[in-house]
């Protein structure tokens, strides 16, 4: 038999939690496109005892027959006289919602299309429910609480839950909840009027120039992007001739009504919208395919930038199990992180103007009015001053000079076998260090140690992430892939590197011994013929060209390898899907992608590499993406606890194939730690890890 059926969405949580107010609300504004019903469970109850038996009655005589669209006939608890009462109905309109202790319970879950939990502090519970239902509940609130415990001790729905609401009871709840229900598969089609609403917002812009060239980025970011979730995308070496991807500066955080985060981890998507949580089973990339585009916008005439808001973070490496990588290896940091802000600045450096973004709200004006008025101030402005960021006297590896120069000797066995071209091994640098908070002689300050990292490694792709308690200082210098809005595809891997020399007679014969060294140039085309092959996936082959191969661009403390291919997406390939082909990043992994990732991590001891090797960046409702290969990157994780310190990570790596130098190799990667731990003011001097085996360095 077909089934026929309303959508049933079920709104559950403890007595006093706010769920009949959520549901009606609810279902007040989806009355405006549909049919709705709404169903109260403490109508089935069975007393004040009755708990269990009523959530029998709920689903055998109510959901039972909703589910086949046939109006429910239930019996309801006369609760003045203890007993069964009248015979009533609940239609089986277009949706219904059924809300009360139970109603997303384990044996009403086949029959539902979503869970909202909703979630109150105990005290702020008892009191709401005893000011609603005065002196008739408060002489059986324990008993009643007792079954509600003894319930979701074996039944745990907050644990289950689709969505789940913290319910401040400030009135913000249902227009969250209505958010949050629309990122649901399963309510596509049911919630299509107002996910198409969504869907095409109204942009506001203001366009300034800036009146000093000496505003720094930096400050702006600080002084108006403060939240616990932020993003600053940041063209450090701004100024710098030659680069063309170092124009433009994009920050934003989570402030705003508008403002929604993502966290994906190892195959389920959180999704923060207000004061809900809700859980996605399911791939990021899919994910990703929904939200990204669906509220195309077009950017503001005369913004050249690409980003007109959209979602803004990164990808961690292991999210390359989606793209065929192995799925043996957990990240203690998402596997993707990305917030959707309500506005943005976007500092274009070549016209030495800003553009501020916000999406309309009630405070968008006040936000526009504000910022302008900071931004047009004359005078330097810069930001505070840096702090310090204090580490302990350098870094322990994860691997000792004689373990990692075994592993690239496996990996030449590897190649030589056949079983790889080229193996981007990685290796990893720890330390811990205080919390300023709790340190009175100054501890580690992730901002500071960026502001110090920017000014000492500039580079076109840096960023700086706050997310909670992780941050992510970059000073990279390599874009992954960038999507333009008219679908042309770009790739800029970098294969190959040198130290800068104080001497310049040197420092140019180091980079002219880059340019032509043939195991350099070697790595740098098996990249480039490997980034081909995946563009090629979703894009027009006869479209596919390298402008350029093998060029040396020039950084703060490197010479650097670089190539450019580009290709045009065809008319109807998904954006997602060809960023998912790219990922992760090729100059990250070696060739062929699949199979080299298969032998890292057993090289790599299954060690997760996190934020690095993955990439951050934008993507934006224009339909346009860039994003850059997280190298040269600092994450900071704060420990647990309100004395936690912070365990800072530092990836570092190189290609190793058949020819190359393992000593070569061990000193390349000292030679990539430079840059950021002279920036937080140590080296890659520490006593090196020890082998588990042989307890050797």
């Amino acid at each position: 038999m077909a089934r026929r059926s309303p959508t049933i969405i079920a709104v559950d949580g403890r007595s006093g939690a706010g769920k009949s107010t959520l549901a009606l609300e609810l279902a007040t504004a989806l009355r405006a496109h549909r049919n709705v019903s709404v169903f109260h469970l403490e109508d089935v109850y069975t007393g004040w005892d009755g708990l269990a038996e009523g959530r029998q009655r709920y689903v055998g005589q109510v959901l039972e027959s909703l589910y086949w669209g046939e109006d429910a006939r239930w019996t309801s608890w006369d609760w003045v006289h203890d007993t069964d009462g009248e015979r009533r109905s609940t239609v089986a309109a277009d949706l219904v919602i059924v809300e009360g202790v139970g109603a997303g319970c384990r044996e009403a879950r086949p029959y539902l299309d979503a869970v909202v939990w909703v979630e109150v502090e105990d005290t702020a519970r008892r009191r709401r429910a005893l000011e609603r239902d005065g002196d008739t509940f408060a002489p059986h609130w324990d008993r009643w609480a007792s079954q509600e415990r003894g319930w979701l001790d074996t039944d745990p729905v907050p644990e289950t839950a689709d969505i789940l609401v913290f319910n401040p009871a400030d009135g913000s709840a249902p227009a969250d909840a209505l958010r949050a229900l629309s990122q649901l598969p399963g309510l596509q089609e049911a919630l299509r009027p107002e996910i198409q609403a969504a869907a095409t917002p109204t942009l506001l812009s203001r366009r300034l120039p800036l009146p000093d060239a000496a505003i720094d980025a930096a400050a702006v970011f600080e002084r108006h992007f403060p939240g616990a979730h932020a993003v600053f995308l940041d063209s450090s070496n701004a100024g710098t001739p030659g680069s063309g991807r170092n124009r433009f500066s994009i920050m934003a955080d989570d402030g705003g009504a508008a403002a929604t985060r993502i966290e994906h981890r190892a195959g389920t998507t959180e999704v923060a919208i207000g004061c809900t949580r809700t859980r996605l089973a399911g791939h990021f990339f899919a994910w990703l395919d929904r939200n990204w585009g669906t509220a195309r916008l077009e950017a503001p005439e005369g913004l050249e930038c690409g980003f007109a808001l959209g979602w803004l973070g990164w990808l961690g490496y292991e999210l390359g199990r989606e793209s065929g990588g192995v799925d043996n290896t957990s990240s203690p940091t998402p596997d993707a992180a990305l917030l959707h802000p309500g506005r943005a600045v976007v500092l274009d450096h070549e016209r030495s103007e800003a553009w501020l973004l916000t999406l309309a709200s009630p405070d968008a004006e006040r936000w526009l009015d504000a910022t302008e008025t900071v931004l047009s101030t004359r005078g330097p402005v810069g930001p505070r001053a840096d702090t310090g960021a204090a580490v302990p006297r350098g870094f322990t590896a994860a691997d000792s000079r004689a373990g990692y120069l075994d592993k690239i000797g496996e990996a030449q066995h590897q190649i030589a076998e056949g079983n790889s071209y080229e193996i981007c091994l990685t290796t990893t640098l720890r330390a811990d260090a205080p919390d300023p908070g709790v340190d009175c002689g100054g501890g580690f300050d992730p901002w500071a140690a960026y502001l110090s990292l920017r000014r000492s490694s500039p580079a076109p792709f840096a960023h700086f992430i706050r997310w909670g308690g992780i941050a992510v200082a970059s000073s990279s210098p390599e874009r992954f892939l960038s999507v333009d809005a008219t679908g042309l595809l770009r790739a800029e891997p970098i294969k190959g590197t040198r130290p800068r020399a104080a001497d310049p007679v040197v420092d140019a014969a180091l980079a002219d011994d880059l340019a032509t060294a043939p195991k350099d140039r070697a790595e740098n085309i098996m990249i480039v013929d490997l980034l081909r092959n995946d563009l090629s996936r979703f894009a027009d082959p006869s479209t596919l060209r390298v402008p350029r191969l093998c060029a040396v661009e020039t950084y703060a403390t490197v010479h650097q390898l670089v190539s450019t291919i580009e290709a045009r997406l065809l008319p109807d390939a998904s954006r997602s899907e060809a960023v998912a082909a790219a990922f992760p990043p090729g100059s990250m992994t070696g060739a062929p992608k699949i199979s080299t990732m298969a032998i890292l991590d057993r090289l790599e001891d299954g060690r997760p590499r996190g934020v690095y090797s993955g990439a951050a960046g934008y993507f934006s409702h224009t339909g346009a993406a860039d994003l850059a290969v997280v190298i040269r990157t600092l994450v900071a994780q704060r420990g647990p606890g309100p004395d936690g310190g912070w365990r800072l990570g530092l990836g570092l790596g190189g290609a190793i194939t058949a020819d190359s130098d393992p000593a070569a190799e061990w000193d390349e990667v000292r030679t990539k730690s430079r840059g950021v731990l002279q920036a937080v003011g140590t080296t890659f001097d520490a006593e090196p890890a020890r082998d588990a085996a042989t307890g050797r360095p």
